[in-house]
């Protein structure tokens, strides 16, 4: 009996695909929110809304960035799924 391919689903990546110079600069960015604690708006990869909030801690292990937003839940975004970082529009 011959054995049927099923149709391979073409796999999405699981993370965005850029350079180094752009890693680096989200990275600068983050330290530098999280020292100052401002709020900012994180465009983040599969995610429909912004985010906006404060970053309050970054964890170099397991590369989750977490955001505190206004209503004090926590998200807790993987680094190379950060987009960009942008001001609050007030």
């Amino acid at each position: 009996m011959a054995k049927t391919k099923t149709p391979t689903k073409k796999k999405e990546p699981k993370h965005m695909d850029r350079d180094e110079f752009d890693l680096e600069e989200i990275a600068n960015t983050l330290t530098e929110v999280m020292e100052e604690k401002q709020t900012k708006v994180f465009t983040i990869y599969k995610r429909d809304e912004p985010l906006e909030g404060i970053v309050t801690n970054m964890d170099a292990n397991t590369k989750l960035i977490h955001i505190k937003d206004k209503y004090f839940n926590v998200h807790k975004v993987h680094f190379l799924d950060i987009l960009s970082i942008s001001d609050t529009e007030y």
